[in-house]
């Protein structure tokens, strides 16, 4: 039987903390935008950031959308000169990746597991913010609080075609970015009529550690997401960029990455796009195991790792 949000938030509470559960039954900290408020260490009343004066009003996603976009993965050693988010490429002497996909969004789907559905798919490199090699198509598919994985072919041998992300991981609620702070500094990279919004969270205990983007905070243990929306020829605030540290250490190297939207559209996607894990039911599904992947017999931490450094999955639980 699928648990519903309330449910696992109890399960989990109840054994000691956020990851004290098995592997298929992680809740990750979101801060709000994907599950509930209690299941993140929030610094703010329901982890909404209140806007000072001055700040502009918060924008919000249409109740439905599609669009491409370009993804950006910046590395090398002086990445953190060329923090995000981008208004177009990266700046001139940034040492960056472009690959490219999609994201289909329908705030109005409803169904047993909860509201709301999301697709992103990533065309020939998967999303680099696991300890792994990346170099497969792959596709997040949320539907309600359900939200599943599914690996393309090139991907690990031990990886499986379609495995359980997380139990209690829903689309983003059009007004998500009340969740998220706003960056006067991020703002002004995008340009005239851009918001920015972003912060850095620790992962030792998942607090707050900053606001904005620059100056970085890798090497402190900190982990960034972003959001940016500009304003188009009638004055409309539209999607940008979603901008976030990815793992920043071999085999993704990774540690900005940024995907910029390109024709965005305000348009229902297709029921079909959500057919491949509809009827599947995700108590009988493997866990994903995209943060802690199946170690090499050698000993070594993930496909030649010799260090090791913090990701989404570890807030709460690094260096313990």
């Amino acid at each position: 039987m699928t648990r519903s949000p309330a449910a696992w938030i109890s399960i989990l509470a109840g054994t000691g903390g956020l990851f004290a559960a098995p592997a298929a039954a992680q809740v990750y900290q979101t801060y709000g935008a994907h599950n509930p408020p209690g299941a993140s260490p929030c610094q703010t009343q329901d982890c909404v950031y209140p806007r000072k004066e001055g700040e502009p009003p918060n924008p919000k996603w249409p109740d439905w959308w599609q669009s491409t976009w370009t993804m950006y993965r910046v590395y090398g050693p002086d990445y953190a000169k060329y923090p995000p988010p981008y208004a177009g490429k990266p700046p001139k002497g940034a040492t960056y990746q472009t690959s490219s996909g999609a994201t289909f969004y329908d705030s109005t789907w409803r169904g047993k597991s909860g509201e709301g559905a999301m697709m992103e798919r990533y065309d020939s490199f998967c999303l680099p913010i696991f300890p792994l090699r990346n170099n497969y198509s792959c596709k997040f598919i949320s539907l309600g609080n359900i939200a599943y994985f599914v690996a393309g072919k090139g991907r690990p041998k031990w990886m499986p075609p379609i495995c359980l992300f997380s139990p209690l991981n829903h689309p983003p609620r059009p007004d998500f970015i009340k969740h998220l702070p706003y960056s006067a500094q991020d703002s002004a990279r995008i340009g005239p009529g851009g918001q920015g919004y972003s912060f850095w969270v620790s992962a030792d205990d998942g607090k707050v550690m900053q606001v904005g983007v620059t100056p970085d905070r890798t090497k402190d243990g900190g982990i960034m997401f972003g959001y940016g929306f500009q304003a188009n020829a009638a004055g409309e605030m539209m999607p940008q960029s979603f901008y976030f540290s990815g793992y920043p250490l071999p085999p993704a190297d990774a540690p900005y990455v940024s995907q910029n939207y390109r024709k965005f559209s305000a348009t229902q996607p297709s029921p079909e796009l959500w057919a491949e894990v509809a009827g599947l039911d995700p108590d009988t599904l493997p866990a994903c195991q995209l943060f802690d992947p199946p170690k090499p017999a050698s000993g070594l931490l993930t496909e030649g790792e010799s260090t090791k450094a913090p990701t989404w999955g570890d807030i709460g639980r690094w260096k313990r």
